[in-house]
């Protein structure tokens, strides 16, 4: 399906402060971005690289006074998510070494602190895409998604003990599970069409079958319409945007995902 993505950021600066910014998607497997906007009021040089997990970044430095970024694209991306029910785990040893970091506790998700519950979970499940499809659903059926109940990033073992959470900690409990059994698995950020309520969406894919799948434990029916921006080990990673110095937050955040 075609979509047309927006995202306006706007900021009240009250000194010079520097951005690191990701918040251009990137064509790849999944996705074709045919054209794209990026505005910035005012004005500023902006200097973008990518950074260690591919991401598109731009670096920048606000000026005092309202700051707003503004961003578009459109996108053709998969009427339907893939699956591959039965799908084979991939022994570590035959991994590529590009998802092998994919496999290490980080900071928000403590793999190394899950391993007992994840087999448990997982029992009765054949190694690979199973595993991860049934930790799908047990965070579907025992984590609450709540939008709007925490605005900074919980861990695996904060989420699991509060029972609720947004997408991004479904997502870090998500990916915790995964690692923990062997499986390597990442966390993205990005939009997805028909979202209620709108908003930045984060989600996880585990590397099984030789190649990478999506995961949402907060969608009760998985469709297609997922657009990513970011890709990372946990939230620390894909954060659309990261300012340093006193802190700023945005005054107003609008997202937008229409079918075209």
């Amino acid at each position: 399906m075609w979509l047309q993505t927006s995202c306006e950021l706007k900021f009240i600066i009250e000194m010079p402060t520097p951005f690191v910014l990701m918040l251009r998607p990137r064509s790849g497997a999944q996705q074709w971005v045919a054209s794209e906007e990026y505005l910035l009021y005012p004005n500023v040089l902006a200097v973008e690289f990518t950074d260690d997990y591919g991401n598109l970044c731009q670096r920048l430095v606000a000026p005092p006074g309202e700051f707003t970024i503004y961003t578009s694209a459109r996108i053709l991306t998969a009427d339907d998510v893939d699956i591959v029910p039965g799908g084979a785990f991939v022994d570590v040893q035959n991994l590529p070494d590009s998802v092998l970091k994919y496999l290490l506790p980080s900071r928000y998700c403590e793999s190394d602190r899950f391993g007992d519950m994840a087999s448990e979970i997982t029992a009765s499940q054949k190694p690979g895409y199973d595993q991860v499809r049934e930790i799908e659903r047990w965070l579907h059926n025992t984590i609450m998604y709540q939008p709007g109940s925490s605005s900074l990033p919980l861990s695996a073992i904060e989420v699991n003990h509060q029972q609720y959470g947004v997408c991004r900690d479904l997502s870090h409990l998500g990916v915790a599970l995964c690692r923990s059994l062997s499986i390597p698995a990442r966390m993205v950020v990005g939009y997805l069409y028909g979202l209620q309520p709108m908003e930045l969406h984060a989600w996880f894919e585990a590397y099984v079958a030789g190649r990478w799948y999506t995961f949402d434990a907060t969608q009760s029916v998985k469709l297609g319409g997922y657009v990513s921006i970011g890709y990372g080990r946990d939230a620390a990673d894909v954060a659309v945007y990261n300012q340093f110095g006193p802190a700023v937050f945005p005054i107003q955040q609008t997202v937008y995902v229409h079918r075209v």
